[in-house]
């Protein structure tokens, strides 16, 4: 597989100003991230992930993911373990390759009538709506009693999750729900096992609980997605980017069954996230003020990094599809996302949010 496999370099209109001559004029950036899941939405991330990692002044200490979201951040930082920013986007582009290979036999992806109508989406694919109502009808445990899951053995086989432990040089903060209080589960670097990032990405309909010591855990985005707070309280770097996949705003309400389940979903998983940034935004606004310290409180300052524009175009059914086409497609829409990010607010970093917050999320 080639090294840049999304071939997205012929999306990218311009670099940032930090290229080439004028790299030597700038200083290095300390920079926290922010992964949402999505499904194969999460391909968007990589692509996003593989432009910030290009630019050698970005220095990264701290990621939160959920779902997708936290596997692209474990693979990140096996990547940056086994060999710096070159390895993290080869690894990067080796999952989603391998994601999109163990789907080669999956009913579920897209068939000629729905490439040819380009829609990326998977309507007609062969049982896509018998699957649905299937699901909805019996669990995991009773259709997938083996519990085959292919997301994990390609996890498995890419992180080294003994060495992670110890040598990782980011934190990692992966989010999963505990089933039995409904609170979120933030695991950190020191303790990450493959059950806990399986456990981040399990949604219930689709895979059986993971247990982890004994807890039954679903997909973190029911309670953080991802989780911000951990960035607050063990970080040092006082800027996040948020990688955000599901949109907070759309433009038609939805009318078919499925399309209004996935905007419940979609609300109710940005749901977490809009409390955050509300707590951020008071918190900002105390200090402005000098009505708080700054010694007790950090200024986090706020960035976003999305497409929600071009991302809205895609149907529901799209976050099931993990054609390669298809991965590469969205990968290259959060490269070019991410260039214009840098482009134009680079130089916010450190400094201030380069985002409304009220304007957003509130």
């Amino acid at each position: 597989m080639p090294s840049h496999p999304a071939g997205s370099k012929k999306y990218i209109k311009g670099r940032h100003p930090g290229s080439a001559k004028q790299a030597d004029k700038r200083k290095a950036k300390r920079l926290n991230l922010a992964l949402q899941g999505g499904g194969s939405h999460g391909a968007f991330t990589w692509g996003v992930l593989e432009r910030l990692l290009e630019d050698e002044y970005l220095e990264f200490e701290g990621i939160t993911g959920t779902s997708a979201g936290a596997m692209n951040g474990v693979i990140l930082a096996q990547g940056m373990m086994e060999g710096g920013r070159v390895r993290a986007r080869e690894l990067l582009g080796e999952f989603w390759y391998r994601v999109s290979r163990s789907a080669a036999f999956n009913p579920l992806q897209p068939d000629m009538m729905d490439k040819w109508l380009a829609s990326w989406g998977i309507p007609y694919a062969p049982g896509a709506l018998t699957i649905d109502m299937i699901n909805r009808m019996f669990s995991p445990s009773q259709l997938n009693m083996f519990d085959v899951n292919p997301l994990r053995d390609i996890v498995e086989e890419l992180v080294n999750f003994e060495a992670l432990r110890e040598q990782s040089v980011l934190k990692l903060f992966v989010n999963a729900t505990n089933v039995l209080n409904g609170k979120i589960k933030v695991f950190r670097t020191s303790e990450l096992t493959l059950d806990m990032v399986m456990a981040s990405a399990c949604l219930p309909f689709v895979f059986k609980t993971v247990e982890v010591d004994g807890v039954p855990y679903w997909d973190g985005g029911y309670s953080g997605n991802p989780a911000i707070y951990p960035l607050f309280y063990d970080c040092s770097a006082s800027d996040v980017a948020i990688i955000q996949i599901n949109p907070v705003h759309i433009d038609d309400a939805p009318q078919t069954a499925p399309e209004i389940l996935d905007r419940v979903n979609e609300i109710s998983f940005n749901n977490t996230l809009m409390r955050e940034m509300r707590a951020i935004a008071f918190v900002k606004k105390l200090l402005a003020k000098h009505e708080i310290s700054d010694a007790q409180y950090k200024d986090m300052h706020v960035h976003l990094i999305e497409a929600e524009e071009l991302m809205n175009d895609f149907s529901h059914t799209t976050k099931n599809n993990v054609d390669w086409e298809f991965l590469r497609h969205l990968h290259n829409i959060g490269y070019q996302a991410a260039d214009e990010w840098l482009a134009q607010h680079y130089e916010d970093i450190g400094k201030r949010s380069s985002i409304d917050i009220d304007d957003i999320y509130l």
